[in-house]
């Protein structure tokens, strides 16, 4: 069963009958289930893709009119309930297997008013829209006809001369033809690359009208239906600059949808069996949860597709770090790449030249098997049974079952599972397919202390919060701007996840951790500006002004603005609880003495580097980080004899003074690094080294 299925009452009649523990869980979507065309839970997944494609172009299609190509009718689940999404929906033509509709000027209220009729009336075909209602040019044709007559502006609007032409060819122009959207709500492979033949489309019946994904004109193909696209015809598109995910990022609504409806039945199946609940009173909740359930459903699809756009906007970058994961799935014999159309190595070295990343179809399949990968590691660890992570129990349930039934929650069958989803889903979705994979191979860890670590640095800088603003600002501030402040953001959790995997001992107490940082980090963040030197104040002013520019609010401009002094935070504030000093004293010591001995400069330099390998990447991780284990002990031994009323610009003055001899070395190296037409890494690891003889310097008592 798919969720959708009418067989789902029987099914669940014989696993009652026979005494199965899922009793009516069994099979999802019956008549005391969600049904999935009622709430139109898989098209409203698919729309969160085609908003989130014209959003990254600077389009609000809830509040702009657009134009749109269908494939499929309005009787259909995914296709009716999808051109009932927006008002503003400019439906110039559709087909399925009997009919081709055409209406190339629409007015975007009225045609929506009877796309709605029609999906209230059952059985429904395109024969049954009100022709009167059609724009002039428009009309309703059956497939079967020898030709078909194209009026001029059917003729303007799919840019073809002939005034008449074959069902398919015309079926061919539709595709093709330059509108916003390709929306796929109906059945069959319609869209191949060049490079296939149509038996690889594994779809007979359409062969007469399949195009070539370099052949589409669309903006942006929505693919509320399976199969519409081979995945290399996406790819196609996609390379040309065509906006398309996949079937299973933009259609998995459904399929989640089920897994809530199971899982919450298995949780109150189980409370009614105690005797704590009638049927009758449990068959109520499930119909009062259901739009809780779908907004729980569509912040998956969300999270998913920001992923994808996250990492395909730093894709070029990321092709040799996302070449060297494909290659551990397929050491791990977790991937068959061929069969997943991932590029070759072949090909990825012909895109590094043209600096060309993966395509968000091929990200689409990283961030699945990512997924995979992570869940099964976590799965089989004790993850599920930390303490601290076993939160997200109540996060995977509406509200009100967690506010009720918390107790009964930690019984769940499903409850390992359950958490292990959760966890896989908030790191892969914030971080991207490689985030657990990179942090591995940078420190050697185990996936289960990653998300151990990514959780711990998660609540440290109390990310959900600020992650929440920035989502608050669709069709509010250009998604460019909105990504980049997304990207800054895992950036920082990024680094706080590394800090801790190198700087803790495993298996972290995400708790403790967390209470021993979060105040502290709270606490620095608040301060800002003030224990910034000169050369900070300027970036986080000129950062903050770009973002306020953009549109961004002030106080969350700042915010965002500030990330970049976080990278430090937690150096910060482990030497102030080391030496019992106040932690914004201790930032104002941290900075000073950056600014004295140029940190900021060298650490400049190192994020500037460009890595040819994935040798040079892990150099240029422990350069970095080598930098912050330095500065912090640097500050630590600043301080360790400094008077507590002494101001951070006496503490440091008075350090150099007193060990002027080894700063000098250090300044006069520095002079000359800067002084360089271009600084690499040896130059780089020389520097880092004389650091290191800053650190056997004298303190002095100031």
């Amino acid at each position: 069963d798919k969720g959708t299925a009418t067989f789902s009452d029987i099914a669940n009649g014989i696993a009652e009958e026979y005494g199965f523990w899922l009793g009516d869980a069994f099979a999802s979507g019956g008549s005391v289930g969600y049904d999935h065309k009622k709430m139109g839970i898989t098209a409203r997944g698919a729309w969160e893709s085609v908003k989130r494609h014209f959003r990254e172009i600077d389009i609000d299609i809830q509040t702009t009119d657009f134009t749109v190509i269908g494939i499929g009718d309005m009787a259909g689940d995914v296709f009716g309930n999808g051109m009932l999404l927006s008002r503003h929906i400019k439906l110039v033509g559709a087909f399925n297997h009997l009919h081709i509709f055409l209406d190339p000027n629409p007015h975007p209220a009225t045609s929506y008013d009877e796309r709605e009729r029609l999906f209230a009336k059952s059985g429904s075909t395109w024969l049954d829209y009100n022709q009167e209602l059609l724009s002039k040019g428009g009309g309703v044709f059956v497939r079967s006809a020898k030709s078909i007559p194209l009026s001029d502006e059917v003729q303007s609007l799919l840019r073809v001369d002939a005034k008449r032409m074959r069902p398919n060819d015309l079926i061919k122009a539709m595709l093709t033809a330059p509108v916003d959207l390709l929306w796929n709500g109906g059945i069959g492979t319609f869209v191949k690359a060049e490079s296939e033949t149509h038996a690889d489309a594994k779809d007979r019946a359409n062969d007469a009208v399949r195009v070539n994904g370099r052949d589409l004109s669309c903006r942006v193909v929505g693919e509320g239906g399976n199969l519409g696209l081979t995945q290399l015809g996406r790819i196609e598109y996609a390379r040309k600059g065509g906006r398309v995910y996949t079937d299973f990022i933009d259609n998995s609504g459904g399929v989640d949808c089920s897994d809530h409806e199971v899982n919450i039945k298995i949780l109150l199946n189980k409370i009614v069996t105690d005797g704590d609940m009638t049927r009758k009173q449990r068959d109520h909740l499930l119909a009062d949860m259901t739009d809780e359930v779908a907004e729980l459903v569509l912040g998956d699809n969300y999270g998913q597709t920001q992923a994808i756009s996250m990492v395909a906007l730093q894709a070029p970058a990321l092709l040799s770090e996302h070449a060297r994961f494909i290659r551990e799935l397929e050491r791990k014999a977790k991937l068959d790449r061929d069969g997943e159309f991932l590029p070759s190595n072949k090909v990825i070295a012909e895109r590094l030249v043209a600096q060309e990343g993966l395509t968000r179809p091929e990200i689409a399949v990283l961030l699945a098997y990512s997924k995979m990968m992570l869940y099964e590691e976590l799965l089989s660890s004790n993850i599920p049974e930390d303490a601290f992570l076993s939160d997200a129990l109540k996060r995977h349930f509406p509200i009100r079952l967690a506010e009720h039934f918390s107790q009964q929650m930690y019984e769940h069958r499903l409850k390992r599972e359950i958490i292990s989803t959760h966890i896989t889903n908030s790191m892969v979705n914030r971080g991207g397919p490689n985030f657990a994979f990179r942090l591995g191979e940078e420190t050697g860890a185990k996936l289960a202390d990653i998300a151990r670590a990514f959780t711990a640095a998660h609540e440290i800088f109390e990310i959900d919060e600020l992650w929440a603003e920035t989502e608050s600002l669709d069709n509010k501030v250009a998604a460019a701007t909105q990504t980049q402040m997304l990207i800054d953001t895992i950036g920082l959790v990024e680094r706080g996840t590394r800090w801790l995997l190198r700087n803790r001992r495993v298996p972290l107490d995400i708790a403790t951790t967390v209470d021993y940082f979060r105040a502290g980090v709270r606490e620095l963040t608040e301060s800002f500006p003030k224990p910034l030197e000169a050369e900070n104040r300027l970036t986080l002013r000129r950062r903050t002004k770009h973002f306020t520019n953009d549109g961004v609010p002030p106080t969350l401009a700042a915010r965002v603005g500030s990330l970049f002094a976080l990278s430090s935070a937690l150096d910060i504030v482990e030497v102030a609880r080391m030496g019992g000093r106040d932690v914004v004293y201790v930032a104002s010591v941290y900075f000073t003495l950056a600014a004295h001995l140029e940190f900021e400069w060298l650490r400049r330099e190192i994020a500037g580097l460009r890595p040819q390998n994935h040798w040079h990447t892990f150099a240029k991780s422990a350069l970095r980080n080598d930098l912050h284990i330095q500065q912090r002990h640097l500050t630590a031994e600043v301080l360790q004899n400094a008077r507590r009323n002494a101001s951070a610009k006496t503490v440091v003055v008075s350090w150099i003074a007193a060990n002027q001899a080894v700063v000098d070395h250090f300044t006069e190296l520095m002079s000359e690094l800067k002084t360089s037409d271009s600084v690499d890494f040896p130059m780089l690891s020389v520097a880092l080294r004389e650091v290191h003889r800053l650190l056997r310097a004298r303190t002095p008592a100031t």
